[in-house]
């Protein structure tokens, strides 16, 4: 992955490129879906589409806008880990191997196998929150102290992985996913995400080695198994896409999507509200899912000719769908800018849609939902910490890097 590729493919939009723009890209959004709802951007040689009916058409077509063609990655890219491997993943695959391949571990992440998974998800929660309550002294970091620990413990013990490794995971996470701004050099973020692509490869490469000797009750035995099945086996190199997909998507998409929640219950005073259960939980998270989708844009590969909004889309073009845009359209919502906490039904994108829709959703709205809860059970008074923030430096990820609040214990 050069750094020219990067540039060209990973970089904002121009009107995204400052921080504050991308704090806030809705305006732009709405000026995109009235004035050139799909339109060709020749600094990043791509195709962006805005409205919810076209980004929907976009992803229910597999044969037409294909994820195949190794730029048309939700999350990470093939890269060679310098020993001749190459990063496979299901979320690079069309039907009929993504769907194979995605098969080996889907089951766990359905919403039944997770319920049993909630009492420990609880159980971390509470400890992150006292640990950060003991230490906080009436603040806390949204993001440092719940958001981004809880999912990374979780996936990681689904893994099979010590979760004293989270910083790494992290390090590795937040350059992988890191996109190039005005005042970033592209040629450092691309070494940065090739470095951390390869250290994190062989880091799972070790363990899926560990596991072929020692199997154990987790995913990566799991996938180590279905290697060598007859039914939905997987090559060595996709059972590590899988490794690291999980780990990536399970770190990135929860921790935004909770920190994003706690931004919209506090810019909209309803913190009360929603602890005395004027509003149900899951209600609100899924109108935070439209409102501020943790994943705002996906690519795809246009495999034919074809016509959007009058635009002519050449064979092999790039494509991206715009999530976040697609989620505050007025066409399909009513009073699309509006936070309605009670909202139903939604029928966002913020999970993308069709064949690629995330894997791991009801796992993220589990989580989410268990934080949430405790979050509000044990505090009170809650309010944003007055203190300018700062966007998740990605251009498909959005968030915030800190979101400290202040609170009262609850009695």
């Amino acid at each position: 992955m050069s750094g020219a590729d990067t540039q060209g493919l990973q970089s904002f939009p121009e009107a995204l490129a400052g921080r504050d723009a991308w704090l806030e890209p809705f305006d732009w959004y709405r000026r995109m879906r009235a004035d050139e709802p799909v339109r060709y951007d020749s600094n990043r040689s791509c195709w962006d589409v805005f409205r919810y009916a076209d980004v929907k058409r976009v992803l229910d077509d597999d044969e037409t806008f294909s994820v195949e063609p190794g730029i048309a990655s939700d999350f990470v890219e093939p890269d060679d880990f310098g020993e001749g491997l190459m990063l496979e993943t299901m979320i690079l695959r069309d039907p009929p191997r993504h769907d194979e391949i995605r098969a080996v571990v889907e089951d766990e992440f359905s919403p039944r196998t997770l319920r049993d998974r909630e009492p420990r998800i609880r159980e971390i929660t509470r400890d992150l929150l006292e640990t950060a309550v003991t230490e906080g002294n009436g603040r806390m970091d949204v993001v440092g102290d719940l958001a981004y620990p809880l999912p990374v413990i979780v996936i990681a013990e689904m893994l099979g992985v010590p979760p004293e490794r989270r910083d790494q995971f992290k390090e590795w996470s937040d350059a992988i996913v890191a996109s190039t701004g005005a005042d970033d050099s592209s040629e450092a973020v691309a070494d940065a995400q090739s470095q951390s692509l390869q250290e994190m490869g062989m880091y799972f490469v070790q363990l899926l080695e560990e596991r072929r000797d020692d199997p154990r009750d987790d995913l990566v035995s799991t996938m180590v198994s279905a290697e060598a099945g007859a039914d939905a086996h997987l090559s060595q190199e996709e059972a590590l896409g899988m490794c690291v997909l999980l780990l990536i998507a399970g770190n990135i998409t929860t921790t935004n999507f909770l920190a994003n929640a706690v931004r919209c219950l506090a810019n909209h005073d309803l913190f009360d509200a929603v602890a005395d259960g004027e509003y149900a939980v899951p209600a609100v998270l899924e109108e935070v899912l439209r409102y501020r989708s943790p994943v705002q844009a996906m690519s795809r590969i246009a495999t034919r000719e074809v016509t959007l909004q009058e635009e002519t889309i050449g064979e092999g073009d790039r494509v991206v769908v715009w999530l976040g845009s697609a989620n505050r359209d007025d066409r399909q919502f009513d009073d699309a800018d509006t936070f309605v906490p009670d909202r139903s039904p939604t029928q966002h994108l913020a999970f993308g849609h069709g064949t690629h829709y995330c894997l791991g959703a009801p796992l993220a709205r589990l989580e989410a939902r268990v934080a949430l809860e405790e979050l509000l059970d044990g505090v009170s008074e809650l309010s944003l910490v007055d203190t300018p923030l700062q966007p998740t430096r990605s251009s498909f990820v959005y968030g915030v890097e800190s979101l400290p609040i202040e609170y009262e214990l609850a009695e």
